[in-house]
């Protein structure tokens, strides 16, 4: 039975410690992907993942079950700061845009709780669920596909035949797997499609070979510099924005209100406090992972427990550096098929807000509610200045508030 306990178990155990590994295995390629692409270090990356994680369960009370880890809602930004202004001062522009969610998180804390419930009624809260689904949908794709980063040399029709073989495992053990083992249907499928993938030669040992067993991250310790400061402040606002839509969406998938309890201003300071402790040590900034919602959806695992674990490992992996070159040697097929899932089950979970709330669609107020914020947030518009930038769900959420406070509130004629 899915473990949704108001008060989590702890305890180690050995289920326990496969649910959390589960949850590693899941977001370990979008993890290391960011520090790969900007030039942080990856270890760091997985160090901070876990302790951001551990101080987000400390600030929120340990009720909302989702892991932190690199956000790419920073990947342009980091970029471009890296180039011009190198890693130290980067990470002194990333503490002060830390800042800017415990601004917001003390705003909310001022006005209270009831100034969310009168710019997010639920026919904004669906749509925002189902453009994070939306938008993640191509990324599972492609990467099932094999076009993603080093395995782009992947033939195409071995890294389908793989992705299918990945995520038909998955499948099966969700619906047909017994006790326990139901519950870890994405250890399964990954296992099934990386021994799939085998004889086809896409997996590089030898980078386990080389690996050492034991190896301390690279450190970065941050300097101030007022330039990068003023280029990566504005950046945060759209990811703090974005904050909403990922505990709204583990919210619906739960069937909790994590905006009243333990508080949106729990949560919103809780990343920040992670991202702060990121940048001070040369890690990137933090956001909560949709694959960790999709996998909660899939599982019924509510527990908050095991997220814990999870950050346990991805410390751990941060040290060992032979394990965690083996999850690296996973083919990004194996995850796409996957993710095909998790993603999938964040739309269906936005539609199904959608159709709980008992409201026709058809009328014109909502209509032009969901309307918008869905093709505004998956259509690439995009508005930007500097590292400033809004698009995807921050994007669909602005329209969804803005639209939603000047419609009139009253029934207009149906379009059918």
């Amino acid at each position: 039975m899915p473990e949704q306990t108001s008060s989590p178990d702890y305890k180690l155990t050995l289920t326990s410690s496969l649910f959390g590994a589960q949850i590693v295995f899941v977001v370990f390629g979008g993890l290391v992907t960011l520090p790969i692409l900007t030039g942080l270090e990856p270890g760091v990356a997985l160090l901070t993942a876990g302790v951001g994680t551990l101080i987000f369960q400390f600030i929120t009370q340990r009720k909302v079950p989702v892991f932190l880890a690199s956000s790419f809602a920073f990947l342009t930004p980091i970029m471009v700061a890296v180039k011009t202004w190198g890693i130290p001062a980067t990470m002194g522009g990333l503490m002060a845009a830390a800042f800017v969610y415990f601004v917001l998180s003390g705003l909310i804390k001022w006005k209270g709780i009831d100034i969310l419930d009168l710019v997010f009624p639920p026919i904004v809260i669906g749509p925002i669920i189902i453009v994070i689904g939306l938008i993640l949908a191509p990324v599972a794709v492609s990467m099932a596909l094999g076009k993603a980063t080093a395995d782009s040399l992947i033939p195409p029709k071995i890294a389908l035949m793989v992705s299918l073989v990945s995520l038909a495992a998955t499948v099966i053990v969700s619906v047909l797997g017994k006790g326990r083992f139901r519950l870890v249907p994405i250890l399964c499928g990954i296992l099934a499609g990386y021994l799939v993938s085998i004889p086809f030669g896409i997996i590089e040992f030898s980078q386990i070979v080389r690996a050492p067993w034991i190896a301390l991250p690279k450190f970065a310790l941050p300097q101030w510099n007022w330039k990068a400061i003023a280029f990566l402040l504005p950046a945060a606002i759209a990811p703090a924005i974005g904050h909403f839509g990922d505990i709204l969406a583990i919210g619906a998938v739960t069937g909790r209100n994590y905006f009243k309890d333990p508080g949106f201003h729990r949560t919103l300071l809780g990343d920040g406090v992670s991202s702060l402790v990121a940048a001070c040590i040369g890690g990137p900034p933090s956001s909560a992972y949709a694959e960790v919602t999709g996998t909660v959806a899939l599982t019924k695992l509510y527990n908050p427990a095991i997220m814990t674990w999870a950050a346990i490992f991805a410390i751990g992996l941060a040290f060992i550096a032979k394990l965690g070159a083996f999850i690296q040697t996973i083919p990004t097929p194996v995850t796409g098929g996957i993710l095909i899932l998790l993603f999938g089950s964040i739309i269906v979970t936005g539609i199904n807000h959608l159709v709980k709330i008992g409201q026709d669609l058809l009328h014109l107020r909502n209509l032009l509610i969901v309307t918008l914020m869905v093709v505004f947030g998956i259509g690439g518009i995009a508005f930007s200045a500097g590292a400033f930038s809004f698009n995807g769900v921050a994007l669909a959420t602005v329209i969804g508030i803005i639209l939603n406070l000047v419609l009139p509130d009253h029934k207009a004629d149906s379009t059918a």
